[in-house]
Order: C-alpha cells, then sequence, then structure tokens
C-alpha cells in the first residue's frame, strides 16, 4: 500500500509540473467554459491510463527502444502541439466583442472534441512513456499481475484527473475575466506561444 501511495503522488507531481496537459486544459477552461476543461481533463488522464498500461505490459518501452517508432511518436506529438498553438495564436490575433459565456469554443464545438484533445496531447507524447517505462518498474516487477496493473492504472488516473478538474474548475470559475476580450487575447496568445514551445522542444528530444 506505501508502494501504490507513493506511486500516485509521484505521478501527480508530474501532472503538476507545467506542460502541454496543463496548457491545453487551460485554454479549455478560459475559452471554452468549465464542462470543456474537465473534459480536456479526462482525456489526459485517460491518456495517462493507456501509459501506465503500456509501460506494466511492455509496450512502451517497446516504443522507448525503437529509434523509429519513438520517432513516429515524437514527431506526431510535436506536429499536433505545434497545429494546437497555430489555432491558438490565430484566435489570439482576431478581434472582435466580448466572448459570450456557455458557448463552445467556435474552432471546435462540444466535450467530445476537447476530451480528444486532451487525450491526444497526452499520448502522442513520448516522454509520457520515458516516464512512465522509468517509473513503472521501482513499484511492480516486469511480471505484474493484471490485478496490479489495473489498480496502478486507476491510481494513476484518479491523480491525474483530480489535479486537471481543478485546474479546470478554478479556472472555470474565473471564466468571466477570461471573457473579456484582452484577457481572452492574452490567453490565447501565452497558451499559443507556450504550445509551439512545447512542439518544438519535443520535436527536438532524443531518446536517453
Amino acid at each position: 500500500m506505501t508502494q501504490f501511495v507513493g506511486f500516485g503522488g509521484i505521478v501527480l507531481l508530474g501532472a503538476m509540473s507545467p506542460g502541454p496537459d496543463f496548457a491545453v486544459v487551460v485554454r479549455r477552461s478560459a475559452v471554452s467554459g468549465r464542462l470543456h476543461g474537465m473534459a480536456a481533463a479526462t482525456g489526459i488522464a485517460v491518456g495517462v491510463f493507456v501509459w501506465v498500461v503500456a509501460s506494466t505490459t511492455g509496450i512502451a518501452a517497446l516504443l522507448a527502444a525503437s529509434a523509429t517508432a519513438f520517432t513516429v511518436v515524437k514527431v506526431a506529438g510535436a506536429a499536433y502541439l505545434l497545429y494546437l498553438g497555430a489555432r491558438a495564436l490565430r484566435s489570439a490575433l482576431r478581434t472582435g466583442g466580448e466572448l459570450e459565456l456557455d458557448l463552445p469554443d467556435p474552432g471546435r464545438s462540444g466535450a467530445a472534441a476537447a476530451f480528444t484533445e486532451g487525450l491526444l496531447t497526452n499520448v502522442l507524447n513520448p516522454k509520457a512513456a520515458l516516464f512512465f517505462v522509468a517509473l513503472v518498474p521501482q513499484f511492480v516487477g516486469s511480471g505484474a499481475s493484471m490485478g496490479e496493473t489495473l489498480l496502478l492504472s486507476v491510481i494513476a488516473l484518479m491523480g491525474t484527473v483530480a489535479w486537471f478538474l481543478v485546474v479546470a474548475n478554478v479556472v472555470g470559475t474565473l471564466r468571466r475575466v477570461f471573457a473579456r476580450p484582452a484577457v481572452r487575447r492574452a490567453v490565447d496568445g501565452l497558451t499559443g506561444a507556450a504550445l509551439i514551445t512545447l512542439g518544438i522542444k519535443l520535436a527536438a528530444t532524443t531518446r536517453p
């Protein structure tokens, strides 16, 4: 039990570190509302669940060991972050009136789209694979049972979704502030620049 608690704490600290996941949840919550931010947070948590399962079953280790597979995921992830960043910057450059509250982002509507955005942001990040390949073996052996695999995956999912739901709700509560045109353009500009920077850094990542 102590090991599982320690695993959950490390995953939570990893989720709290600044990165593309955080940027996506903040922008979704500020632009599209609390529900969409929570949907993006859930997508990210499901992505973490996938990586833990992949790590305990050896799939993530194969990705980390294969230069070709690592490069494919890296390029796809970097391209996706650059796409999200460019879209945010385009929104920042637009001019218009005050944002109407409780309306979805006109660029992508629906909570399902926000969920997919969060999921892809996490799953297409090979750094997540490297993180869990290094972390998971510290808590379970290579011959982990299905029960241990499921428990670790659920712990990782719950810790990640708890943190990002807090972020989504805090930003969503302040949405009237973010609805102001100048503030919204600043959020779009900052998150867009952050996502593009993260995309470039991911593209330059090499396997350890």
